[in-house]
């Protein structure tokens, strides 16, 4: 028994145009969903896993080795932790008086730069 193609014709993605506001997390899926010919769901997966892997490669630096993640052609994350300062007294720099600057705690910072792509883009 032979096998007969059947012919779909494929709906062609509408053409893309500035948002004049942000785009809501629904209408970023179904325009990606319609250009990339996948479901909306198989699109929600992908950032999900996205996002978790992100999470995975960013957790945890240490004190002079940051963690990086690269989307690539589009930007990099980096994450750097920040240790904690201890309450100190100086000069404040608008007033020139002398003040108790507050201890701050350990934190985490992250930073994205765009990459050359990204740049070239806009």
């Amino acid at each position: 028994m032979a096998k007969t193609k059947t012919s779909k014709k494929a709906s062609k993605p509408m053409k893309l145009s500035p948002s004049s506001k942000p785009r809501k997390k629904s209408e970023l899926y179904n325009l990606l969903a319609e250009h990339a010919e996948l479901s909306r769901k198989q699109v929600a997966a992908v950032f999900d896993a996205l996002g978790k892997v992100m999470a995975v490669d960013l957790a945890k630096p240490t004190d002079g080795k940051p963690k990086i993640f690269v989307v690539p052609g589009m930007m990099k994350v980096q994450s750097v932790y920040k240790p904690a300062t201890k309450a100190r007294e100086g000069i404040d720099p608008f007033t020139k008086e002398k003040k108790m600057f507050k201890a701050k705690p350990a934190s985490t910072r992250i930073r994205i730069r765009p990459l050359k792509a990204l740049k070239s883009m806009v």
